[in-house]
Order: C-alpha cells, then sequence, then structure tokens
C-alpha cells in the first residue's frame, strides 16, 4: 500500500520520537545467544545485542535492529537510552533543562512560544484563557461563576505557610475564620483542609475533605467543619459524607487492572487473544472500576441535583480518588466543564492545584512504587460519557487522547510535580545552582500544556473540535438579520424535590442513601448497602425519570452503566496496534461525514450574511475562508470519498503508514541517519 499524504503531527517531537518520560521498559535482545536482560539505570551489558526493544508507557513497542552497527555502538546506544530514560533527579528531567536555557537565552522559545502561560484553549475566536487557578482572582471568579456566596477565597496558605500540599489559595465556607482554619489544619493529614470544589445552583456545595488524624478532636473538628457547610447552604442542608477508600477501588487494584490491560493490548502475536479476548478483558476489571467511578458519581449527582444536600468526598490524603470523583461529578452536572477551556480548568483546579502527585503516580523518574494511572482512569470516564452523549461535548477523543499523550512529555510544568510547591521549591533550588535571577517570581515558569500551539499546527486543533457539538444557542439568519435562538434550559433531571429530613448532628451518614443492588446505580460493595425501601425508591425514581425524558445537553448529564454500554476506548489503547485497526472504520468515519455536513453549514451561513450585508466577496473572502472542521467541504456539491490514510486509529497511525510484517526489523542505523522506522507491536518489514 504506498504511503499517503497526512501531515499530522506533534510540532515538539519528530515523526516516530518517544519521549523519554514515555519509556516504560527496555529490553536488549541477542538472537545467536537466545539472551535477552532489561536494562535498568548504571547496569552493565554483557552481550553484544542484536536488537533493542522499547516499551512505551502509551502502548507503543518499537523495536531496532543492529544488523549494520558493530557491536560496541550497539552495547553503547542501548545503555545509553536506558541511562536517560531514568533519571536519578527530578531536576534532571528535560523540562529543567530548557526552562534554565530559556532564561539565559530568553531568544530561545519552544516553536516561538515564551514558557508560562494558561494558553488559548485549542486556539478558537473568543481566544479565551484557561484560568490557572494560581491567583486569588480565578478561585474569586469561579466563586461568582458558580454562584456560591456563602464561600470565601482563603489565602490562609500563602506561600505555603500551613500546607505544601494545597495550594497558596482555596475556597472555603465563609464562616469559618483564618485562625480556625490554622487551628484545625493540625488535625488533619497532610494538613490538607477542606477544599470546596464547586458549588449547585440549588445551593449544595461539592467539598473535598482528607481524612482527620487526631482520633481524639476528630468528632469536635468534623461537627465544626459540617456545621459551617450546612450554613453556607440557603436551605441549611444536611451535609452527605462519600468515604471513597471504602466505596471505590484503590490505587493499587486500578495499577494492577492496568497492567493486565496493557499486556492484553500488546500481546504477541496480537491474532491469540482473539478467541479469549472477552473473557480476558474482564479478567482486567478494568471496565469494571470505570463502571464503579461512574455509578458512585452518579449517585453523588443525585444527592446533589435531587435531595439538595452538599456533599463532601472524604478519603485519607484527599488528593488521589477525590480528584477523579470531583472531576466526574462536574462534568455531569456542569455543561462549562463539557467545554474545552472548561474542562482545561477543572483539570487544572481539581488535579494539578489540589495536589494530585503526578511525578509519582505517572512515575516519570521510573522509581516510585506508587505509580498509578487515575488520570488515564479519569479520561477514559469522560470518553464514556463523550460516546454515550457526544453532541454535550465541545471536544473530540482526539483531544483526550493527546491530552493523555501530553503528561507523558517531560516539558510541560503542568503535569510535571506532585503540588504546586514542589514546583516552586524544585525550581527555586534550580535557579539558584544555574545562577538564575527568578526576580519577583515564586520558582521558574515552565511551559503550561493548554497552550496547544507549542505542540500543533492551528489547521491540526481543529481535530481537536467535536463537530456533533451543540453550543448553547445557535445563530441563524432571518429576515436579513443575524438571529441567535437560545434554547430552552429546562432541567429534565430536577424531578424530584425536596430537602432530607435532619439527621443526628446534620450529617447523613454513608448509608442512608444507597440504592438495592438491582437497582439502576449499583454499588461496587453491596456490604454498605443498609437503608430503607423508601429512600432505595426515590433513588431508583430519579434515575428512572431522567432516562425516560429528553436528554438536556446544556444540563445534567447520567451515564448508562450496563455491561454493553461502557466500552473500551480503542482509539486510546489500539492506535498502535495494526491487526485492530480498520481502514475506513472507527469513530473517524462518523467524525469526517459530521465535519463535512458541519462545514457545509457553516459556509452557507457565511455566504449569507456576506449576502445580507451587501458587502463585496472580496472585502470577506477571510472569513468565508474560516473554518472550524478539519475536514472541509470544497464545495457545497462536494461528493469527494473520504481519504485513503483514515483508519480506526486515526491520526496516530494511519492505514498508509503500515507495512508488511517480517521477522527483520528497522536497522538502528538506517533510522540514526535519517530513514524511517515503522511502528507496531512486532518488529515490521525495513523498506526493501
Amino acid at each position: 500500500m504506498p504511503l499517503q499524504k497526512f501531515h499530522y503531527k506533534n510540532l515538539l517531537l519528530g515523526e516516530h520520537d518517544v519521549p523519554l518520560t514515555c519509556i516504560e521498559q527496555i529490553v536488549t535482545v541477542n538472537d545467536t545467544k537466545r539472551k535477552q536482560k532489561v536494562l535498568g539505570p548504571n547496569q552493565k551489558l554483557k552481550f553484544n545485542p542484536t536488537e533493542l526493544i522499547i516499551y512505551c508507557k502509551d502502548f507503543r513497542i518499537v523495536r531496532f535492529r543492529f544488523d549494520e552497527a558493530g557491536p560496541e555502538s550497539a552495547k553503547k546506544v542501548c545503555l545509553a537510552i536506558a541511562h536517560y530514560s531514568q533519571p536519578t533527579d527530578l531536576q534532571l528531567l528535560f523540562a529543567f533543562e530548557y526552562v534554565g536555557e530559556i532564561y539565559h537565552d530568553p531568544a530561545k522559545k519552544v516553536n516561538g512560544i515564551d514558557p508560562g502561560g494558561g494558553g488559548g484553549g485549542i486556539g478558537s475566536a473568543s481566544g479565551q484563557q484557561t484560568p490557572l487557578f494560581e491567583t486569588y482572582s480565578d478561585w474569586d471568579r469561579e466563586i461568582k461563576r458558580t454562584g456560591a456566596s456563602e464561600w470565601r477565597v482563603c489565602s490562609v496558605n500563602e506561600g505555603y505557610m500551613i500546607s505544601t500540599c494545597l495550594p497558596e489559595y482555596f475556597v472555603v465556607p465563609s464562616s469559618l475564620a483564618d485562625q480556625d482554619l490554622k487551628l484545625y489544619s493540625y488535625s488533619f493529614i497532610g494538613r490538607r483542609m477542606p477544599l470546596w470544589s464547586w458549588n449547585h445552583p440549588n445551593g449544595s456545595a461539592l467539598v473535598r475533605m482528607a481524612n482527620i488524624k487526631d482520633v481524639l478532636q476528630q468528632r469536635r473538628i468534623d461537627q465544626r467543619i459540617c456545621n459551617a457547610i450546612t450554613r453556607s447552604h440557603p436551605l441549611r442542608s444536611d451535609v452527605y459524607k462519600s468515604d471513597l477508600d471504602r466505596c471505590l477501588p484503590n490505587i493499587q487494584e486500578i495499577q494492577a487492572a492496568h497492567i493486565k490491560l496493557k499486556q492484553l493490548c500488546v500481546n504477541e502475536p496480537f491474532e491469540e487473544t482473539e478467541e479469549k479476548w472477552l473473557s480476558s478483558l474482564e479478567n482486567t476489571h478494568w471496565l469494571e472500576y470505570i463502571r464503579s467511578f461512574l455509578k458512585h458519581s452518579a449517585e453523588l449527582v443525585y444527592m446533589m441535583e435531587c435531595k439538595h444536600v452538599s456533599v463532601v468526598l472524604q478519603e485519607e490524603e484527599g488528593r488521589d480518588l477525590s480528584c477523579l470523583a470531583a472531576s466526574l461529578i462536574q462534568v455531569m452536572l456542569d455543561p462549562y466543564f463539557r467545554t474545552i477551556v472548561g474542562f482545561q480548568s477543572l483539570i487544572q483546579k481539581e488535579w494539578v492545584m489540589a495536589g494530585y502527585q503526578f511525578l509519582d503516580r505517572c512515575n516519570h523518574l521510573k522509581r516510585s512504587d506508587k505509580e498509578s494511572p487515575l488520570f488515564l482512569m479519569f479520561l477514559d470516564c469522560v470518553w464514556q460519557l463523550l460516546e454515550q452523549y457526544p453532541a454535550a461535548f465541545e471536544f473530540s477523543e482526539v483531544y483526550l487522547t493527546i491530552l493523555y499523550d501530553s503528561a507523558r512529555i517531560s516539558l510541560f510544568g503542568t503535569f510535571l510535580f506532585n503540588c504546586p510547591h514542589q514546583r516552586v521549591k524544585e525550581s527555586t533550588e534550580f535557579a539558584i545552582s544555574k545562577n538564575i535571577q527568578l526576580g519577583d517570581e515564586k520558582g521558574l515558569r515552565f511551559p503550561c500544556v493548554w497552550d496547544w500551539s507549542l505542540q500543533f499546527t492551528s489547521r491540526d486543533r481543529l481535530l481537536f473540535h467535536n463537530p456533533l457539538y451543540i453550543g448553547k444557542s445557535a445563530p441563524c439568519v432571518q429576515n436579513g438579520a443575524v438571529k441567535t435562538f437560545k434554547r430552552s434550559k429546562k432541567n429534565y433531571s430536577s424531578t424530584l424535590r425536596g430537602v432530607p429530613p435532619a439527621l443526628k448532628n446534620g450529617i447523613i451518614s454513608e448509608q442512608e442513601f444507597l440504592p438495592r443492588r438491582n437497582s439502576l446505580i449499583l454499588k461496587l460493595k453491596p456490604d454498605f448497602l443498609q437503608q430503607t425501601e423508601s429512600q432505595s425508591n426515590s433513588m431508583e425514581q430519579y434515575f428512572r425519570d431522567w432516562f425516560a425524558k429528553p436528554v438536556d445537553l446544556h444540563g445534567v448529564i447520567l451515564p448508562r452503566i450496563s455491561g454493553t454500554q461502557i466500552k473500551l476506548w480503542k482509539l486510546c489503547y489500539f492506535r498502535w496496534v495494526p491487526e485492530a485497526q480498520i481502514n475506513h472504520g472507527g469513530f473517524i468515519t462518523a467524525f469526517h461525514k459530521v465535519s463535512l455536513l458541519a462545514d457545509e453549514v457553516d459556509m452557507l451561513n457565511r455566504n449569507l450574511r456576506q449576502y445580507k450585508s451587501n458587502s463585496s466577496l472580496q472585502g470577506n473572502c477571510s472569513e468565508l475562508d474560516q473554518s472550524r472542521m478539519y475536514f472541509r467541504a470544497n464545495s457545497l456539491n462536494d461528493t469527494s470519498g473520504a481519504p485513503d490514510f483514515l483508519s480506526s486509529s486515526f491520526p496516530f497511525s494511519p492505514v498508509g503508514n503500515l507495512c508488511r510484517r517480517s521477522i527483520l526489523g528497522t536497522p538502528l542505523s538506517k533510522f540514526l541517519s535519517g530513514a524511517k522506522i515503522w511502528l507496531s507491536t512486532e518488529t515490521l518489514a525495513n523498506e526493501d
């Protein structure tokens, strides 16, 4: 098959480059002696390798052959890659070296862009910046956006004086004084005081809280915090506490499921997995855990939306499972977080600033026993919702996949650290060692992942847009004037009203509102299914009513969680597997057709606006050339078929880039001299 013309690429990486932080394991092989060795840092290689295999964290497997290289040079290449892919210190990662060069020579930039900043999203016409929540004003704007009038921005942790794993600014109930927060902080694990995440229009709040380690003070402090949250509610509703450690899989279970999933997807030869594929996939428990997070988040949506109570997500340290649960709840409840800028602000607020440990959980230094793909699981959960409600999301699954890939590029400070304080501390130490003058800056400014122009051209970024997305208003030309018809804001899921009765101490326990095992939304662990029949019926009735009515794309969305509706995210996990790819198949087939239709509609609207405004065609040719679609209709009568390079793994591994299989790999010497190397789950043939 001839190589098709295809130019989608990352500006930071070559066509077949692999970031060092994306390398998971390096294996050297000697075919003659039938030996192989997993290389670690500072290890010796006692045999001359004939092949190098690189296993990547994004499920890629890259193989190099040394058929045309000398034994000593082959050995040096293997040892060098093993050494640099497993740094012993955080400051040895590429981001530090790059930023150090920038501060010494400001003329050096990545693709002409300065480091730092929130970026302009995908380059939309609005140019809206992604809030980084590093300042008081960002949090204050979020309070006003959600109408949380009884909450305030707290600066008690300014300079990280209270807790090093909290942001400098966060939101707390207005009734809690700074002095009380300082006093209470000693009783929480990591001194992580309760963090406000979001406010429902009905006044219910979503709050994250670490466990209280002081057993003697636990009841008093817990009651004081819950009372403050209750007073922040206009109806003085009760507080519902959800113990995430007890009702969701832990990080070790999630990591074990991810390892099994990876082994299944990269199995060689891949065809051998076909016979037992479904049972093997079930045994990984990956989809089971996806379902668990979606179910539990839907239950908490019910508590806030229907019962009008504030929800507290409690976890041991409050920086792992609560990141995922809090983010999912907000995606389901708030349509703003289903837009590109809103989704980016959600990750910035609930993951980056809230202290999710990206360094340890992504294992950038290859020496953490705390690795766990929680961020990937969150993106997978969002993909499930996107798959079920495609018109409710502004972004596409390509965007989600590339966002996951970006977490493996060690240039961006966004996904590099365990907390904001670590960024300040490590970068300040690095600046001192390199004689960099910081001035008034709090540490070095690393490039931000939300500056997508660093990685992709404006045209390539159009693939991030979902052509099926329906915005809040639809522009239309009527009687020569452009009018905007706003869609009604019916909230179909607000069918059940009422405030739950006040229980003991104003707190609703975990057991009070959990459904039965045969209900629409099931619990992961049935041990805690103790509730009255009426309460169970209330939840089941809520879900029945919601699914029985049309979906309000700008209101609440709830997941469908039956066995057939939770799917494997094939674009993310299968994109490097040639045997799993479908020529002109997968999501891209519908994406291509819908993009052409949407582009035709946009073209008609632009022509109508130009005609009604009585302006010349030449004066508005720039507007006519504009398009928000990656695939464009050349004319209104365009009937051309899909490009030859489209496949189910588009845009990551086009069909035209696949070649026949062979036991021979691509010689490394050809690759180093500028030749292409083929990527596959097995050794691919060279270009002979």
